[in-house]
């Protein structure tokens, strides 16, 4: 499979600078993590105003979960999938 421009990009930035690489990973998961949670709340149909209100917070606390998902706990992970009415699964490799 051919690569874009932008993993050529990063495979460039991670050959010249090992700090780099490391804090891409780290921040790749952190912004994963809160894509997996917006793209979830989206398949319920469900606003963010809707899952503040389940998990008693605000609207502005939900956003920052999903923009900023770095530093999140497994129990707020686990309440913000109930409120959706699924569960979290976790796989170490």
């Amino acid at each position: 499979m051919k690569k874009d421009d932008l993993e050529i990009f990063i495979d460039k930035k991670k050959a010249e600078s090992p700090e780099f690489a490391e804090n891409f990973e780290e921040g790749y998961l952190n912004f994963k993590i809160g894509v997996i949670l917006r793209q979830a709340r989206e398949q319920m149909g469900v606003t963010q105003a809707d899952v503040a209100e389940k998990l008693n917070t605000t609207k502005s606390v939900i956003s920052r979960m999903e923009n900023h998902a770095e530093d999140i706990k497994l129990s707020t992970l686990t309440k913000y999938a109930k409120a959706l009415g699924k569960k979290v699964k976790l796989e170490i490799q």
